[in-house]
């Protein structure tokens, strides 16, 4: 009898041990990779729900005012670069980094410093912030975000904003990047030295970026030659011709676009040219 209950009690222990429960975490991580620029910004931080409990207040039970925040729960929230940015008017490597903030009734510290091992505000050394500085924060007057979130918006070729929302409060941080230079460089480069000519990539760079319209016009008719059913690039030629002022030529490149694309079934670019043609 006592080996029966020495057996059982010995079972009974090895399937406690063995036993695991997977409870899900009171604020969950959450990892956001943008692609900006010619890079791509990674953010990871932690969410934590309000609760019913106040925050960004004097006094408040969550984050109050005045005290530095990790941005999150958890561990300290990494941002992190694949390519240059600039952010608070300092300009970034590539890299990994902390982002720190100090919420204030108007305005927020924002910080970014080096301390990627640090747990939360934990081991936080002031010399080794990066860059300092404030960004304003807006009162939200819809219903108070439960959850704190962060997220890419204004997404733009050199410009995109991160946001930082919670309860009615939200935080704008703007990133900038410089890529134009870059692009001509690679452009102009692979258009001397590549055997399939980069024409149609070239003429949108200089139509959008550079606005050399001549340039533009020049790669988008070589783009036109080596395509000559592509009803996407007439349509580019449209837009730089009515850019150059030359109104008839973009009527006629419009029109073409459009009878390319319904023989193609494309009723995208079919609606695309009689739009553009209604600015004509």
């Amino acid at each position: 009898m006592k080996k029966f209950l020495l057996i059982a009690v010995f079972s009974t222990a090895i399937f406690i041990s063995n036993a695991q429960v997977q409870m899900p975490a009171p604020s969950s991580t959450q990892t956001l990779i943008q692609d900006f620029g010619m890079g791509k910004i990674e953010l990871t931080y932690s969410r934590p729900s309000l609760k019913n409990r106040k925050v960004f207040e004097a006094n408040g039970e969550l984050v109050p005012l005045g005290e530095m925040w990790r941005t999150g729960a958890n561990a300290a929230t990494h941002i992190k670069f694949t390519d240059k940015v600039n952010i608070g008017g300092k300009d970034f490597d590539t890299g990994t980094y902390v982002l720190y903030t100090i919420p204030g009734e108007k305005d927020w510290t924002i910080i970014i410093n080096k301390g990627i091992n640090n747990w939360g505000t934990d081991g936080y050394k002031e010399s080794e912030d990066v860059v300092r500085f404030t960004a304003p924060s807006y009162q939200v007057h819809a219903q108070p975000v439960e959850t704190f979130t962060m997220e890419f918006g204004d997404i733009k070729p050199e410009s995109c904003n991160l946001y930082l929302i919670w309860s009615n409060t939200a935080v704008v941080i703007p990133v900038t990047t410089k890529i134009q230079d870059r692009l001509r460089t690679q452009i102009e480069q692979a258009l001397q030295t590549t055997d399939k000519k980069p024409y149609w990539q070239a003429a949108n760079f200089y139509y959008e970026w550079d606005k050399n319209y001549s340039k533009a016009l020049e790669n988008v008719n070589a783009a036109l030659k080596e395509r000559p059913d592509g009803f996407f690039i007439y349509m580019l030629k449209a837009k730089i011709e009515k850019a150059m002022g030359n109104t008839s030529a973009a009527k006629a490149s419009a029109e073409k676009c459009k009878e390319l694309a319904m023989k193609e079934n494309n009723d995208d670019y079919v609606k695309q040219a009689d739009k553009f043609l209604a600015t004509l």
